[in-house]
């Protein structure tokens, strides 16, 4: 027995092994990302009747995360958008909203304004430079950049806001476009290039948006009601488009012609197309969530994106494209129909910030104790503390306990809270703390109670931590996808280290999401027979 053992373990070095390697994934020709800008979730079951093309093609072959929400504060176009493809909270990106006050220069700025840039189309102001440079994070598409500088790999970012082009693609992207209402084309920056590219000068000079004029978008069942776009070309109907279905339909255009141009997804590297469909946002904060002309622009944006997947399908094949749907934030109801329904919610009235003034000039003396807002947070006058001597903490303290005494007004964070990660209670709380940039950021966040909203007249608003406003689709679709519903949580925050992962590349620098790796096929893998070392 002993004999036979030995004679095993001599031959056992030299006997053929068979070893199971796994094939390295097919990395897709062109990654898609398609935010919806202002759709909440719930769009997708209320509506899912109506949809037959691109919207009912992503539920019935995509990875649908039904508990998709926001992470942070505000729910607002800029964060979302500066987050889908970075990974990062405000706190570590430094996009805290749309705008906010800059304590250096003294003015109010918004998250992609820069003067060092100059804005590219005709007639275009020269106050319209617009640049990532405020983005402090990494996104994908600068890690698929610089994780292979030879490749050739392209990045761009299309949109008819600014912002939604420009913060999703990141510091490193080839190119972003956006609309010009007072002229009616698509615009950029001498950020990206010194001029246009020729075949977006051509697409500007075919005038798509008269083709538009008179065009009516709904026409209300047994009302005779309809919305009909202006009789004219200029700025009103450019306006009129941007705030109709007609805007996404427009932008769909654009898309298609930039994939031709710059033979996205067609050059043998993989390329990334951010495409931010903004219309849906007007149309939602005008009317509200529950109008018919939401309903008529979700089943519009639907077909366009119909056509975009096949035109894509005629030109890279749908099998080499990975798409990711989502939004950047979505909406709160209209108050007056929530009392109709026996709802709580309203409008706030009058100057919201007095009484912060009031009682900082009843404690400490007169003086412009305010030197701006942003949203629902005020930024205090520094420089008047210091002649008074006065301790901030205090100060914070003071107008925070008058602010909470209004009307609806339901949580108050202070500076010293938020920096000491005081404020962290419930999901709501840590929303708000994760948001909060102590450069940036102001000296208090105020919330209102839920349905509760500042914006006066009619319409809608978001812009809360609350789901109404936090939950929306994350939907992925593509070669590495297992199609399915699942419950898992999902944050935004996961869809870019998602997406690098399935791309084998670095996870973006100010990345805290997780990979959402319940929806991924396994890896092709191969059986070799491989020698056994000595």
């Amino acid at each position: 027995m002993r004999i036979l053992f030995a004679v095993l373990l001599f031959l056992l070095p030299n006997i053929p092994a068979l070893a199971q390697t796994r094939a390295p994934r097919p990395r897709p020709k062109l990654v898609l990302l398609i935010a919806v800008d202002q759709f909440r979730y719930d769009y997708f079951p209320r509506f899912r009747d109506q949809y037959t093309g691109g919207l009912k093609l992503l539920l019935d072959r995509g990875a649908n995360f039904v508990d998709g929400h926001l992470e942070h504060y505000p729910s607002v176009t800029a964060v979302g958008h500066s987050t889908m493809l970075s990974g990062a909270t405000p706190a570590v990106s430094g996009i805290i909203g749309n705008d906010w006050f800059d304590r250096e220069s003294g003015k109010q700025v918004t998250s992609v304004s820069d003067l060092t840039v100059q804005p590219l189309g005709d007639a275009v102001k020269p106050d319209q430079g617009a640049s990532p440079r405020r983005l402090l994070v990494s996104t994908l598409g600068d890690e698929l950049k610089r994780a292979d500088p030879g490749s050739g790999a392209k990045v761009i970012g299309l949109s008819m806001k600014d912002r939604s082009s420009i913060l999703p693609v990141g510091r490193m992207a080839d190119a972003a476009y956006w609309f010009d209402e007072a002229t009616g084309q698509f615009i950029s920056s001498t950020y990206y290039f010194k001029e246009l590219p020729a075949w977006v000068r051509q697409f500007n000079d075919a005038k798509h948006p008269q083709s538009y004029v008179d065009r009516v978008w709904l026409k209300a069942a047994g009302s005779g009601a309809e919305r009909r776009l202006p009789s004219e070309p200029g700025r009103a109907l450019n306006a009129a488009i941007y705030g109709s279905p007609l805007g996404n339909e427009l932008l769909e255009l654009l898309v298609e012609r930039a994939i031709e141009a710059e033979k996205l997804g067609q050059r043998g590297s993989t390329d990334l197309l951010s495409v931010s469909f903004s219309s849906n946002d007007p149309v939602g904060h005008s009317l509200g969530p529950d109008s018919p002309e939401v309903r008529e622009v979700a089943i519009q944006t639907d077909r366009v994106l119909d056509r975009l997947f096949k035109y894509l399908d005629k030109t890279v094949r749908m099998a080499n494209v990975l798409v990711v749907m989502t939004a950047d934030h979505g909406v709160a109801p209209v108050p007056e129909l929530l009392i109709q329904q026996k709802m709580p919610g309203g409008r706030v009235a009058g100057q919201f910030f007095d009484p912060i003034q009031k009682a900082l000039e009843a404690r400490f003396g007169a003086g412009k104790w305010l030197l701006s807002t942003a949203g629902s947070s005020p930024y205090f006058n520094y420089e008047l503390m210091e002649q008074k001597n006065l301790d901030p903490a205090e100060v914070q303290k003071v107008a925070a306990r008058a602010i909470a005494k209004s009307p609806m007004v339901s949580r108050v964070y202070t500076r010293e809270q938020l920096l000491s990660g005081r404020a962290a209670a419930d999901k709501f709380d840590q929303r708000v703390a994760r948001s909060f940039n102590p450069r940036r950021s102001g000296d208090l966040e105020i919330l209102l109670d839920p349905y509760w909203i500042r914006a006066g007249g009619a319409g809608a608003t978001h812009g809360t931590p609350y789901n109404y406003d936090t939950h929306i689709p994350i939907v992925f679709m593509g070669p590495g996808i297992r199609e399915g519903r699942y419950y898992q949580h999902a944050a935004l925050n996961d869809v870019a280290p998602t997406l690098a992962a399935l791309l084998d590349i670095e996870t973006p620098s100010g990345s805290v999401g997780r990979v959402l790796h319940e929806m991924f096929l396994p890896e092709p893998s191969s059986v070799t027979v491989t020698k056994n070392l000595k």
